[in-house]
């Protein structure tokens, strides 16, 4: 079993046994700490196994298998996470814009919040990216249908004699 299975079925049994608001306890508080470590040192391309980062955090590699899922789409060279091992060694080469924009949308606060990042984005900067990030969430219908337009129903009526007639 992969160590990916093991963190998504430990999952499963956590939230069964203990509830999710335990597991988003004990998970955030984790992942907090390890982004803090990793932010404070961010000019540093971090270099370690999940078993040197379960031991450094006091924690499960299954948990830290969670942390590498979750930063896994903000790295520049991406994993199979079906085959990361637990003693193999990861890059931690991280698009950090691209990180605080996926904080943004998993809505982590406590992630996105941390003091860290002051240290690496101005206000203004942050702000951007929050902007970027609100914009990405627009549904824009480029091809509405204007009142006096043919109907898209094919009746060959003008949209608001037919379709539209209600709207």
């Amino acid at each position: 079993m992969s160590l990916y299975s093991q963190w998504t079925d430990m999952v499963v049994n956590y939230v069964k046994t203990k509830g999710e608001a335990a597991f988003w306890a004990e998970y955030s508080s984790i992942e907090e700490r390890i982004y803090t470590s990793i932010l404070a040192d961010h000019d540093t391309v971090r270099r370690a196994s999940i078993n040197d980062l379960a031991k450094e955090f006091d924690t499960t590699v299954e948990f830290v298998m969670g942390f590498v899922d979750g930063i896994h789409d903000s790295l520049k060279n991406s994993y199979d996470l079906e085959k990361i091992e637990a003693d193999q060694e990861l890059v931690f080469d991280i698009d950090l814009e691209n990180l605080y924009f996926n904080m943004l949308d998993a809505k982590a606060d406590y992630l996105y919040e941390l003091p860290q990042w002051d240290a690496i984005f101005s206000v203004e900067k942050r702000k951007e990216i929050a902007k970027e990030y609100k914009e990405s969430k627009i549904i824009r219908n480029e091809n509405k249908v204007g009142r006096n337009d043919a109907c898209p129903c094919g009746s060959g009526k003008k949209y608001k004699k037919c379709c539209g007639k209600d709207a």
